[in-house]
């Protein structure tokens, strides 16, 4: 009897989908995939999340057809008059498929779309010999957004949604988007990521390849609002060019598992990335927030702040590595990771890192991990504020520190609209536990 080795169990999950696959990108990408298998603690960068939770399971692709009321009910949920999206032109996709009946008729001048379903180009940025989840996507990918900016055009801002519809069953979707923005461009992407069933089992694998030229700058906001058995796990890729920017903001509150991985590199001298983020969660849930910023080029920005609010069992994980090449003088880079325990069960896992071969330079990094301020409760509950909501306010004062950071109104409200919407259960709840 032949032994099954340990990269063929891995790959179980997906095997059916990934055995019978013709043209040679995806063909490619199953071959790397099948030598190293998914993600396992042995690996330094997965060392803190385990995809454990797909083991023993068999992830299909989602039926075609789906229930087009479920979907106008929970995208109407999402893009509401009050948080000011709902004016705003969308692209949405339904279990991994762009759905033209949700979407905008139009974009804003200078701004050109195509499905990834219509051209099926995978792009050079990805690392599929590198990463495992990018190889998954680049195997299984089926559809996805490809936006692009024109020279010197003000595009405004752009929704794009992802929803979960109908998935009672386990099955994946992989979509792949890509961004481009030509010179002195500039969108603000808002990304909304969520379920029609909260209860609904699924692993949405997102890619997403961003261009910025020159002097152009992207904005993405992204929420994450999956259902509570989802397993969201997403790869951000973003090239800047000189002078350019790539601004990013993650809420991190849905999925029983997610990672938000983003590697982003500035090729020219004055480029700027900020990478930031915000957690709270709940429950068993787990969140990772991986980074890495690669300065490759001298007199470039670089900024990231997350922060963390854990309660129940939760546990979250923040890596993030800044790489200075040796060209990269007058780097300035800065990174701080805190969180906020509200659980003596909870767990923040923090791995920051500087990697410097560049002897001109202003780099610094820290974490910090504690409980809410006795004193500041004690203050507040003295004024007559009861416990629940002193610790509600003492939790938003944290988090909206890191939210003030985004600069677009629009988005801002957004942000905290959601962040309102989850924080007040998830202190409820820690201050049961506390009393």
């Amino acid at each position: 009897m032949n032994a099954i080795s340990p990269v063929t169990r891995s790959l179980a999950p997906f095997e059916a989908r990934l055995s019978g696959l013709t043209d040679p990108d995806r063909k490619a990408a199953a071959g790397a995939l099948a030598r190293v298998g998914l993600p396992t603690p042995h690996i330094e960068a997965w060392h803190y999340t385990n995809l454990r939770a797909l083991a023993g399971r068999v992830f299909s692709a989602p039926v075609q057809g789906v229930d087009e009321k479920a979907a106008k009910k929970a995208l109407d949920a999402l893009l509401t008059e009050e948080n000011g999206l709902a004016a705003l032109p969308r692209l949405v996709l339904v279990n991994g498929q762009f759905s033209p009946s949700l979407s905008s008729d139009s974009l804003p001048e200078g701004v050109s779309f195509t499905s990834f379903a219509q051209s099926s180009d995978f792009g050079t940025q990805a690392s599929p010999d590198r990463e495992a989840m990018v190889a998954l996507n680049t195997a299984l990918a089926g559809d996805g957004v490809q936006i692009s900016v024109k020279a010197g055009v003000q595009a405004g801002r752009i929704v794009l949604v992802s929803l979960a519809v109908g998935a009672e069953e386990d099955v994946s979707f992989h979509p792949r988007h890509t961004i481009t923005l030509e010179e002195d461009a500039a969108l603000s992407v808002i990304e909304l990521t969520a379920s029609a069933d909260a209860s609904a089992s699924y692993v949405h694998n997102p890619v997403l390849l961003c261009t910025v030229a020159e002097r152009a700058r992207l904005t993405h906001i992204k929420i994450q609002q999956e259902a509570t058995k989802a397993i969201h796990l997403a790869t951000v890729y973003a090239d800047v060019a000189p002078r350019g920017a790539y601004d990013s903001f993650t809420l991190g509150l849905g999925s029983f598992l997610s990672r938000h991985e983003v590697h982003a590199t500035m090729h020219g001298d004055h480029a700027a990335v900020h990478v930031n983020g915000a957690q709270l969660l709940g429950d068993e849930q787990v969140g990772d927030l991986t980074s890495v910023i690669t300065h490759g080029a001298p007199d470039c920005i670089s900024r990231q702040t997350v922060r963390n609010v854990l309660t129940d069992k939760a546990r979250a994980v923040f890596q993030g590595k800044v790489l200075v090449e040796r060209v990269a003088q007058k780097t300035d880079g800065y990174q701080m990771n805190q969180a906020l325990l509200l659980s003596p069960h909870a767990e923040i896992d923090a791995k920051p890192e500087l990697e410097i071969y560049a002897d001109d330079v202003r780099c610094s990094h820290g974490a910090t991990v504690g409980a809410l301020d006795d004193d500041q409760l004690f203050y507040l509950r003295s004024r007559g504020v009861p416990d629940a909501r002193a610790r509600q306010m003492l939790v938003e004062a944290f988090l909206v520190e890191t939210v003030d950071l985004v600069e677009d109104e629009v988005a801002h409200g957004v942000l905290m609209s959601a962040l309102e919407k989850t924080l007040a259960a998830r202190v409820s709840a820690a201050a049961e536990q506390a009393a």
